[in-house]
């Protein structure tokens, strides 16, 4: 099978549904539930610490006793179980409940597919990881322009529909023709080389891990107050689908000519480029507060977190072997896209109540100290190659 197609189709049918939750389910329960800004702020921030648990201990987990396949698809039926009871939600209290059951089960399949392709890759079936990746951004794109106009004629009550005819399309997808790598179930491990411990044996695998967390935590306020931002500067409903996916669009160019433009800049050199480009980012939506400076700060959402996304991509195909690749994700999922942004979502919830503006420009105290160690991490990998030279 065209193992390169497959992978595609994975990341296309998940990130579809990614692409209506990750900026508009705040949006949902704000606007068709009543909920506050500070209600919905505790409610992710605790939903992403069960996240954290969830992909740094269950993931791993069930990683270790079943087939990726099977994980993938078990996730993705508790996904939709959990959606179908959101429905009935009405209070803060039942919302609080299923958001941290929807965290549990959802955000697996992002670090499962992210495995796969690893262990693919590694195992020379993935050809280029960047081409098949693009195809999530993309279906991201999709997913915001297709509910832009779903919300804009129905109300926001689509939000939930939408998630739920996704979540649907990504599990009949998902029971479809899997390459046999993907079908075998994991050989039991042993020793202390295959423990999570054993990831931080793997040279600078901490040092890498803390940058890329104080990177992808800066998208906090973003992710969870970007799409009522938009509303507050008065931004027409229609537009603003369009503004946020500028930034999909610049990570699809990313991941389309990453292998070939970027394959022989280090790990190091590209975490400064991401480090860079995401403090510019936060400043200028801080410092020019319109329409248009906003979405043209998008454009530098191709180096914070697509590009920080493919050196640890990068770190780890080259460093992790397949026995670690599952906890590297999980830990990666669980430090960077979960626990660090609960956190900094609560902050940019308290900042945002103060003036909408602050929140952004919070989220440099986690960008800059990402940017020095870069450059340190950057002139280590230097020295490190002159010494090999010699």
């Amino acid at each position: 099978m065209n193992v390169q197609r497959w992978m595609s189709r994975q990341y296309f049918s998940f990130f579809l549904t990614w692409g209506i939750f990750l900026p508009y389910w705040t949006g949902w329960m704000i606007n068709t539930k009543g909920i506050t800004i500070s209600e919905v702020g505790l409610i992710m921030s605790i939903g992403l610490i069960a996240r954290g648990f969830s992909t740094l201990f269950f993931f791993p987990l069930s990683s270790s006793r079943y087939s990726s396949k099977t994980v993938i698809n078990g996730a993705a039926v508790g996904t939709l179980i959990t959606l179908l009871l959101c429905i009935l939600a009405n209070s803060f209290t039942s919302l609080l409940v299923l958001t941290l059951l929807l965290h549990i089960f959802y955000p697996i399949l992002m670090p499962a597919l992210d495995s796969a392709a690893g262990i693919l890759a590694r195992n020379k079936q993935l050809r280029d990881y960047g081409k098949s990746r693009l195809w999530g951004s993309i279906a991201f794109v999709v997913a915001g322009l297709i509910l832009t106009v779903f919300t804009e004629s129905f109300g926001d009550e689509m939000i939930l529909l939408s998630m739920l005819v996704g979540i649907i399309a990504f599990i009949v997808i998902g029971f479809m023709r899997t390459p046999k790598l993907l079908l075998e179930k994991p050989k039991p491990e042993r020793g202390k080389q295959n423990s999570m411990l054993g990831l931080f044996r793997i040279k600078h695998f901490g040092l890498v891990l803390i940058i890329v967390i104080l990177l992808q935590a800066a998208h906090a306020s973003y992710y969870n107050y970007g799409y009522i931002y938009l509303q507050e500067i008065a931004v027409p409903g229609y537009l603003i689908g369009v503004i946020i996916n500028i930034a999909v669009v610049a990570e699809i160019i990313f991941f389309a000519i990453a292998d070939k433009k970027f394959n022989k800049f280090s790990v190091g050199s590209l975490l400064m480029l991401a480090g860079m480009g995401s403090t510019l980012r936060w400043i200028l939506v801080f410092s020019f507060p319109s329409i248009i400076i906003f979405s043209i700060s998008q454009v530098l959402h191709a180096c914070s977190f697509a590009m920080a996304h493919y050196a640890f991509m990068k770190f780890l195909i080259k460093n992790v072997p397949n026995s670690l690749v599952p906890k590297a994700q999980g830990i990666y999922s669980a430090l960077a896209l979960s626990w660090s942004t609960a956190v900094f979502t609560t902050l940019g919830g308290y900042l945002y109540e103060m003036e909408p503006r602050y929140a952004f420009i919070g989220m440099v105290i986690s960008t800059i100290p990402a940017l020095i160690l870069a450059i340190f991490y950057r002139n280590l990998q230097v020295k490190q190659k002159a010494i090999i030279a010699t």
